[in-house]
């Protein structure tokens, strides 16, 4: 009978979150979905042949593929030299020159409704390893002490084995004492006389690639003791107390503790508060400890203990089990919405570290600009208010250290003139002979059912109305059959609440609110067309140590104990144990002792009488971390004191007794009760007996002593149950009196002008003195009329007869005294002497001004020196030619013997250069410190007129050449400063021409004749005022200025300009002013360009230039003349 026909039915609900994983027919428009790919990495072996590079999709229209390496863009079979397959993205690589294939790859699908990207694929081709040609000096030891032999063998592909051999291919025998770590390096735990050889070989197989190398043979020479010292042991791996090791799930933990020390010692395993698991192994002599298949209820604390019969030394490893990124539950699905609608696409997964989640549009990085309708929440992005244009394929590309995992979610965004929701019912029959659609039956019927001739159902527009069962029916001649299918139309709607903590921009990471789970390795890549570069960061998040666990007190003597703990994560740190008393000051914690980081043990030792109980803290850059929990009280039997007083000061504060006060013990150093202090003293040098005094207070006066006379002191405590140690003796002085003699002997040695050598003979008394010295500056041997006096002194250590006295003035008269002083005050002066000091050279001259600089001469200025110190004889002038870059041409020298002299004439120059210029005075002694100054020549000479008239407001500078450039200077006429109160630069005019330096208004014809016209109307006015003030009347101005004088007027001095005067020598003020054009010392040169008319009512504005008040300018022109 022929097989009953089969019918299958299978449901596309692609309005639900589900979308994803069912066939959506090819008929219908869709996204590109990736279906086959390549599970990286591939490793790229030589001896194989080929290496296929799978990429396969579906859509419709059909996808078109593209690849990157290494995140650029490449063409298979331009940049490769490999040809695609048809109808789909693989391409197969051929062994050759595989180097060039190495890189990360990714296939993108795309058609025009978006782009599929798949997992990174990594093509790896390993180069093969070696090790490095090097000479290795022989290592040379003492028998007994420890031996490292490192291989640090190569990287290649795994697995790598590593092997210990000799030359001759013989293993080196291993044990306890010997052994190969797990790095590859091969331990002596103490070496022997019988370990000298000199070809220790290292050798690494790589199984994968069929090669072993070797490296370089190593010597060990062993030197013989004749007795080994034993030795407590101590860790060659790992390094310090604690440290972490992090592993994926599903690895296998390899732990390893490898001790030097003699005798050999002895490796024992322990995990805190549990026991090692059934899968763990020990290996090697006891030193590795390795578990399979790792779980996360293998975390937690091991300890590896080293022991031998001298002691012993622990080191705990705190194992964290991660797990590389997984969904969570499931990738993120394809979804279709309509224009409008709020789509979230979710995508959550797990992982330790917690894994970094980022997103892509089409294969593209999302940009979320100011305009966009999307939001990126952490593992959500949130579509808002849909728009035809969002629909693509959205990645999710999940990572942590340990891996990456991606996924693709298909969006469809459709007009609501489109279906709602698309729901395709796909019934598949088949049967022998062929099976048919069973029409006798009812079906469904409205415009949303369509049925195709293949037997499936498309629902237009499902709603929630739709939901139900479904039954697909079919026949042949042997029969029918049916299959039901059950339908559920949903809407999916999730909110989830999340921080951001991970902010990007412009190339810098930045997290906020650090955590332990952000530390890890970070890398950056930076890409452009040519090429790409990464740089990788190990980011270390420091915090405050965990508080020790398993606090305990073991090896219980009288006064000490010892405390052990078990730090918790230390974050490099070390510890302070702590200590609290019920006795003294109950609940107060105080620090006993600090223990190095890299120790877990400290020996305590404690004081008698005491109730104690202990705690450990740990504490680091960052801060201390919270104590341990305090361990049981501890009680020590009462002894006697284990130490005496300090800090004993002796002091004289009357001239008959001495006073004597120390540091008393503290309460918790007492040991004991009934604590007390026997005082002894006597007098130092003389035979004398000890006198003692038992004082429970820590101060004593001893009254009726000597003035100022040595004693020994010591102090020793007791308590009622016996002496303290032996105490130490210290000396001191009893109480010192006034000074009362004087240094006699005074004399004085004038070693220079400024430094003085004093003696006198020493002051025989019997108390502690130290001598003064003071001096008085009376007068300066270069002037006879006395100066004020200037007081000085100085304080010198110990009992000396001499001391040497800096800081004085040349060339002037002192007098000095000497004393005594002590703490009671001062002593006597002793006779006074009077001494005088040597001429000495002069000081700096304050100013040196350079001025009246012509073709071949320069004038130099100056001032004499404020402090002569002798007799000035003179001037030493100094000169010579420099350039731009400073090079010295040879030195002139002038020799100015008169010292009223402050001016002098260099003739002889050369034209237009630079010279400098050095200026000493100079006594008989010698010449003192120079003053240098710059200064130039000119090209043209230069002349001075006549002093100006200062009444005036101008001044006429005659025999000048027609069409000519000059330079006219206003000078002070203080030599002392070369300043210029004006300059300006000004070209006569040429005959027959009108042509100006400067061309303006002033030079236009009907001007000057309006302002001529003008100035004799005023000139008539002028006169017509002079008659009537020499009549003695006056006019409504006068009469108004007097009435309300200016308060310029007011406040103007002798040396103003525009002056009231009644004189007839001088013009009225009102007029001047009006023409002078503001002359004043505080007028502006050159507001306005005024016509001005000299005595004899010449004009003369054809020759002023803009005026600028108080400022030198230089000129683009000619080289100027100045005049």
């Amino acid at each position: 009978m022929r097989s009953l026909w089969s019918l299958g039915l299978a449901f596309l609900l692609a309005l639900t979150s589900r979308a994803r994983g069912l066939d959506i027919p090819l008929e219908v428009e869709q996204l590109p979905t990736i279906t086959v790919q390549t599970a990286g990495p591939v490793i790229a072996l030589p001896f194989e042949g080929s290496f296929s590079m799978r990429c396969e999709a579906k859509g419709n229209p059909q996808p078109v593929y593209r690849w990157t390496k290494d995140g650029q863009a490449i063409d298979p079979l331009y940049d490769l030299g490999v040809k695609k397959e048809r109808n789909n993205g693989s391409f197969v690589i051929h062994s050759g020159l595989l180097a060039q294939f190495q890189g990360k790859y990714q296939c993108y699908a795309s058609n025009n409704l978006g782009t599929a990207v798949s997992e990174e694929i990594e093509l790896i081709v390993p180069s093969t390893p070696k090790f490095p040609k090097e000479k290795i000096a022989p290592i040379v030891v003492k028998e007994g002490q420890p031996v490292i032999l490192e291989c640090n063998p190569p990287q290649g592909i795994p697995p790598r084995k590593i092997y210990w051999m000799t030359i001759g291919l013989q293993h080196i025998e291993q044990d306890e004492r010997v052994s190969m770590g797990h790095d590859g390096n091969l331990y002596f735990s103490n070496a022997l006389e019988k370990d000298s050889r000199r070809d220790y070989c290292c050798f690494a197989a790589f199984s994968a690639i069929r090669t072993i190398v070797q490296k370089t043979a190593m010597s060990v020479v062993v030197k013989s003791s004749y007795a080994i010292p034993e030795r407590r042991p101590s860790l060659l791996v790992p390094a310090g107390v604690q440290s972490e090791v992090w592993l994926v799930k599903g690895e296998e933990l390899v732990l390893e503790c490898i001790a030097e020390g003699f005798p050999t010692p002895v490796i024992k395993w322990t995990r805190r508060r549990e026991k090692l698991p059934k899968r763990a192994n020990i290996k090697n002599y006891g030193k590795r400890l390795t578990i399979y298949n790792i779980e996360e209820e293998d975390d937690g604390k091991y300890i590896c203990e080293a022991r031998n019969s001298v002691g012993d030394t622990v080191h705990y490893f705190n194992v964290m089990v991660e797990e590389p990124p997984r969904w969570q539950p499931e990738p993120p699905k394809g979804q279709l919405a309509v224009v409008g609608s709020d789509v979230h696409i979710k995508c959550s997964a797990s992982g330790k570290p917690r894994p970094v989640i980022s997103w892509r549009k089409n294969g593209q990085p999302l940009d979320d600009g100011p305009s966009s309708n999307r939001q990126v929440l952490d593992d959500t992005i949130v579509l808002h208010r849909a728009r035809p244009e969002d629909s693509a394929v959205y990645q999710c590309e999940v990572s942590n250290r340990h891996g990456t995992i991606l996924a693709n979610a298909n969006i469809m965004i459709i007009s609501q003139y489109w279906t709602l929701a698309l729901c395709v019912c796909i019934c598949i029959y088949y049967g022998s002979p062929l099976a048919a659609k069973d029409d006798t039956t009812e079906s469904v019927e409205g415009e949303r059912f369509s049925v195709f001739k293949n037997g499936s159902l498309q629902i237009n527009q499902a709603g929630k109305e739709d939901s139900g069962e479904y039954v697909c029916f079919a026949t042949n001649s042997e029969g029918k059959s049916a299959i039901t299918a059950l339908l559920d139309v949903k809407v999916s709607l999730y909110k989830c609440a999340f921080i951001i903590r991970y902010f990007l921009d412009d190339g810098m990471l930045q997290i906020i609110n650090v955590n332990q789970s952000d530390k890890g390795t970070y890398t950056c890549t930076a890409r452009t067309n040519l090429d790409q570069d990464t740089a990788s960061a190990l980011v270390t998040v420091l915090d405050v140590p965990d508080a020790p666990e398993d606090v305990e007190l073991s090896e219980h003597k009288s006064w000490s104990v010892r405390l052990a703990w078990v730090p918790g994560d230390d974050h490099n740190s070390s510890f302070i144990v702590e200590y609290e008393e019920s006795q003294w000051d109950p609940g107060t914690w105080r620090e006993l002792q600090r223990v190095p980081g890299n120790q877990v043990t400290a020996v305590l030792t404690l004081h008698g009488h005491l109730n104690y109980q202990f705690r450990v803290y740990a504490v680091n850059a960052i801060g201390k971390g919270p104590p341990s929990n305090p361990t049981d009280r501890y009680k020590t039997p009462p002894a006697a004191p284990d130490k005496n007083p300090e800090n004993i000061k002796i002091q004289g504060h009357l001239p008959h007794q001495m006073d004597i006060s120390w540091e008393p013990l503290l309460p918790v150093e007492h040991n004991g009760p009934g604590l007390e202090y026997k005082l002894s003293y006597r007098k130092l040098g003389v035979e004398d007996i000890w006198k003692e005094h038992l004082v429970k207070r820590h101060a004593f006066i001893v009254k009726n002593t000597p003035t100022f006379v040595p004693y020994e002191i010591k102090i020793q405590s007791r308590n009622s149950h016996g002496w303290g140690p032996e105490p130490k003796v210290v000396t001191g002085y009893s109480g010192e009196d006034l000074p009362t003699a004087s240094p006699r002997d005074v004399a004085v040695e004038v070693l220079n002008t400024t430094l003085l050598r004093v003696s006198w003979t020493r002051v025989s008394l019997h108390f502690l003195s130290l001598p003064q010295v003071h001096w008085l500056r009376k007068r300066s041997l270069l002037h006879s009329n006395r100066i004020p006096e200037e007081r000085h002194f100085l304080t010198f250590p110990g009992n000396r007869s001499h001391a040497m006295v800096p800081g004085l003035r040349p060339f002037s008269e002192y007098r000095l005294t000497v004393n005594v002083f002590n703490k009671r005050g001062n002593g006597p002066n002793s006779d006074p002497v009077t001494f005088q000091t040597p001429e000495g050279v002069p000081e700096q001259v304050p100013i040196l001004t350079v001025s009246n600089a012509q073709r071949d001469s320069i004038t130099l200025v100056w001032a004499p020196p404020f402090e002569a110190n002798g007799i000035l004889m003179g001037y030493l002038l100094q000169y010579q030619l420099i350039n731009e870059t400073l090079a010295m041409g040879d030195m002139q020298e002038v020799n100015v013997s008169s010292a009223d002299t402050t001016q002098w004439l260099l003739q002889g120059l050369g034209e237009m250069s630079k010279y400098m210029f050095y200026l000493s005075a100079c006594t008989r002694v010698g010449c003192g410190p120079q003053r240098m100054e710059e200064g130039s020549t000119v090209t043209e000479a230069s002349e001075i007129s006549e002093a100006v008239n200062t009444s005036k407001n101008f001044h006429l500078i005659e025999g000048l050449e027609p069409g000519t450039v000059y330079t006219v200077r206003l000078l002070a006429k203080s030599r002392l400063d070369n300043a210029s109160i004006f300059e300006d630069v000004i070209q006569t005019r040429v005959k027959g021409k009108r042509e100006y330096l400067h061309l303006g208004v002033s030079t236009q014809g009907w001007f000057i004749g309006m302002m001529c016209a003008v100035a004799l109307l005023t000139l008539t006015v002028l006169i017509a005022c002079f008659v009537t003030r020499n009549k003695g009347g006056k006019y409504a101005v006068k009469e108004k200025e007097d009435l309300h004088p200016e308060v310029e007027s007011q406040g103007m001095n002798d040396d103003t300009f525009c002056d009231y005067s009644d004189s007839e020598e001088n013009p009225l003020k009102a007029s001047q002013c009006s023409l002078d054009g503001g002359m004043g010392g505080d007028s502006d040169y050159g507001d306005e360009e005024e016509c001005q008319f000299n005595e004899d009512g010449s004009f003369i504005g054809e020759y002023s230039g803009h005026k600028n008040r108080g400022s030198v300018r230089e000129s683009n022109g000619p080289s100027p003349a100045t005049a």
